[in-house]
């Protein structure tokens, strides 16, 4: 039986990878789309091997791009986390890394004109509703890849890609503290549930013995401590009206500890089921806005600059993540934006094909 076969650019945005879709080359109920994207990446086997991902969390990820009816908006974005061993598809949470794919994708792609030097894409998030505007270099016409931004977790330079996001708190539950508490205790451990950008339970290193130091493989062998972790969040989701998460991706789990290089804060994050070999964007701005709300865990660990707008720079297991944050302090706290420079390279383009028992076209 023929198969069916689906254009797409393959992308690196950030420190993830994944196919990038237009979205109206895929199907439009939702049930047969994520039985397309389980086939495309080969979800289901450790490697991927019957598919084109790459056999982690950061390189399972999906991106879907169409042209916006909303005003003020070019791009919707619509995100899927596949799984590697798993046959499902989370569509709950949305990716900053990926999303640094987008605006050269949507060019790409004849989405969106170049407007000179410099395009302005403003993006929707799908998934959480967020506002995010990417600027992307295209000096002639076309997205510009080499460059000299470096960030953590990617190899060499590239050229630079700003994002700047609005609208993220509460952005999966509703509430930027969607338990109705700054501080509260889970199994003996004291937590923030926090939701900016993506939605984060937050707690502290030596709350688990760590020193928050480790690197991400020692982490992900240290089984009692996933298990104890997963525990946590899974009370957490509920807590913050998510329901059950033992499917989900989301809520994410952090931990804190003091910086070591100068940076705000040291953090490990979970994404959940493995520790992520770098941050994640969204991650990163939940973890800056954790250091500077009053009375969160990350009081008496981090050390924030003073004053808004401030960079904070996250350190974690591959180096660090400068967050641009602005916000407003005291007992009205609230996130006006959040600003990072990340890096994108197109990496391949064609069709990725699946079955035609899954999907005809």
């Amino acid at each position: 039986m023929a198969q069916t076969g689906i254009p797409y650019l393959f992308m690196r945005g950030g420190t993830s990878r994944g196919p990038y879709f237009d979205r109206g080359d895929l199907p439009q109920d939702r049930e047969t789309l994520s039985q397309v994207l389980l086939h495309a990446i080969g979800a289901g086997h450790r490697y991927n091997i019957d598919g084109i991902g790459g056999g982690t969390a950061v390189t399972t990820k999906v991106a879907m791009l169409s042209r916006s009816e909303e005003d003020g908006v070019d791009i919707d974005y619509f995100f899927a986390q596949v799984a590697v061993e798993e046959r499902t598809v989370d569509y709950r949470p949305t990716c900053g890394n990926i999303l640094a794919g987008v605006g050269p994708a949507a060019l790409e792609m004849g989405l969106v004109p170049a407007t000179g030097a410099q395009t302005r894409v403003r993006i929707r998030a799908v998934n959480t509703g967020a506002r995010i505007e990417s600027v992307v270099r295209t000096p002639d016409g076309h997205p510009l890849y080499e460059g000299d931004a470096q960030i953590a977790g990617v190899p060499g330079t590239a050229a630079p890609v700003t994002l700047a996001f609005s609208d993220v708190a509460g952005s999966v539950t509703g509430a930027m503290l969607s338990t109705g508490q700054v501080r509260e205790e889970i199994d003996g451990i004291e937590v923030t549930c926090l939701d900016i950008a993506m939605p984060v339970v937050l707690a502290r290193a030596v709350d688990f013995g760590l020193s928050g130091t480790e690197d991400a493989a020692d982490l992900d062998a240290n089984r009692a401590f996933f298990a104890r972790m997963e525990s946590i969040r899974r009370i957490a989701g509920e807590r913050m009206g998510m329901g059950d998460v033992s499917g989900s991706v989301t809520p994410k789990f952090a931990i804190l500890s003091p910086p070591r290089a100068g940076g705000a804060v040291t953090a490990r994050y979970f994404m959940p089921l493995a520790c992520h070999p770098g941050m994640a964007v969204t991650g990163a701005q939940c973890i800056a806005a954790a250091c500077v709300m009053p009375g969160t865990v990350a009081d008496g660990v981090a050390r924030p600059p003073a004053g808004s707008p401030a960079t904070l720079t996250v350190e974690h297991s591959s180096g660090s993540i400068d967050v641009v944050l602005d916000y407003t302090d005291g007992p009205d706290f609230a996130v006006n934006s959040a600003g990072l420079v990340r890096t994108a390279r197109l990496l391949a383009r064609g069709e990725v094909y699946v079955p035609a028992s899954v999907w005809r076209g």
